[in-house]
């Protein structure tokens, strides 16, 4: 699943709440989990060897190096260079803020097909049980679905669940940039789905993309489906606390850091997704234009001032989505804080009107996706906002232009 997609029962959730503290004390004490050694995963592996090797006579710069600092590094080199470093390093260059996007999509169908064999193997390995068989089937099928040449793929790590991120539009010519950020549940296999589409982060993102190119198509969009951080496993302890959120929040910092260009950019963070951008807000550029939440447990604040952005903050919440009936409080690190949908909280309300419940804002011909999209490009006199009110427009004019300026 995508984000909290089941419709859990309210007792469920206090349950969860009441004992994460035991839990959280266990997982302290080393209760839960011991540490066996390992081969270092792909994507170490991958920038182990970068930081060792070299171009030309020269050492290569260190992977976390400014994204700037890498960007004159690649322009730097000859295409013949180029190519020999996506070939020997592919997860590192694919993964690598700073590196060109076209050279990331190359670096990533290499990594992509390296990892769809180690897959094929593994769906033949008699030391697995035939239910780790049929997930290393399942898995190679879907690296190989990312592998068309007609997908983009800006991240990829094959470690565990997985993490991706996947591009809808022209990114470095585009004039407006959204990012789609998901919630709970999100791993390589949830990426994309073919029932249920529109609640995984390709069919978001893609709903979102097609829906900008309507509102507005004579401005140069581009969409990207960031489900590249590692998110909580279903409503449990994980998902009831910031951990996984905190580790997200600086990984989309040093995305939104990195992407070519100046053009303004808006996040759309669903379910627990929210609690990430929450966290993420006062650290982000001044480029990030907008924060948009729907199916918010909370952003890990009072009121939106708190965030400490200069972005736009926008909240919606479909009447059918159960997680009106979470509680919105903050004790001792579990929930999430305040209603973003709550006049208390201060964001720009927004209609949800016909959205599919809690994993249904993407749907298209929804007020939702619609409304996602007029701020996605900045048409923002042209949102609907909650209750048929004016009050999520105040103070706002149309930068729809602005892009193109």
């Amino acid at each position: 699943m995508t984000s909290f997609d089941t419709s859990p029962q309210l007792n469920v959730w206090r349950a969860l709440l009441a004992l994460a503290v035991v839990f959280v004390m266990l997982a302290t004490t080393g209760w839960t989990a011991m540490r066996h050694h390992r081969t270092p995963a792909p994507l170490q592996a991958s920038l182990s060897a970068w930081e060792r090797g070299s171009i030309a006579g020269h050492r290569l710069p260190a992977v976390d190096s400014a994204p700037a600092r890498l960007a004159r590094f690649f322009a730097s080199l000859t295409d013949r260079q180029r190519d020999s470093l996506v070939h020997r390093y592919p997860l590192a260059v694919g993964n690598m803020n700073g590196a060109p996007v076209a050279l990331r999509y190359r670096a990533n169908r290499i990594a992509l097909d390296e990892a769809r064999e180690v897959e094929r193997k593994r769906m033949r390995d008699s030391r697995l049980t035939p239910d780790g068989q049929r997930e290393a089937g399942r898995r190679m099928h879907r690296f190989e679905s990312m592998m068309r040449a007609d997908r983009h793929i800006l991240a990829f790590d094959p470690e565990g669940s997985g993490r991706a991120a996947e591009v809808f539009g022209d990114l470095d010519k585009a004039e407006r940039i959204s990012v789609v950020v998901p919630g709970v549940d999100t791993d390589l296999l949830t990426f994309q789905r073919t029932s249920r589409k529109y609640s995984a982060p390709v069919g978001m993102a893609q709903s979102l993309y097609e829906a900008e190119r309507a509102v507005s198509p004579s401005t140069r969009t581009a969409v990207i489906a960031w489900a590249d951080y590692t998110t909580p496993n279903g409503l449990g302890i994980d998902s009831a606390t910031a951990m996984r959120a905190a580790n997200g929040a600086v990984r989309l910092n040093a995305l939104v850091r990195a992407l070519p260009g100046g053009s303004p950019v808006s996040l759309f963070c669903h379910s627990y997704g929210s609690v990430l951008c929450g966290l993420a807000a006062p650290a982000l550029p001044g480029r990030v234009a907008d924060i948009a939440v729907a199916g918010s447990p909370g952003m890990r604040v009072a009121k939106a001032s708190q965030l400490r952005t200069s972005a736009h903050v926008w909240a919606m919440r479909d009447a059918d989505d159960w997680v009106q009936d979470v509680p919105y409080l903050e004790v001792g690190g579990l929930g999430h804080g305040e209603d973003p949908v709550s006049a208390v909280f201060g964001a720009r309300v927004l209609s949800a009107r016909d959205a599919k419940g809690h994993g249904g804002y993407f749907e298209p011909g929804t007020d939702s996706v619609l409304n996602f999209a007029e701020i996605g490009v900045g048409a923002y006199e042209s949102v609907r906002c909650a209750d048929d009110a004016e009050a999520c427009r105040a103070g706002l004019s149309d930068t729809a232009s602005a892009g193109r300026a």
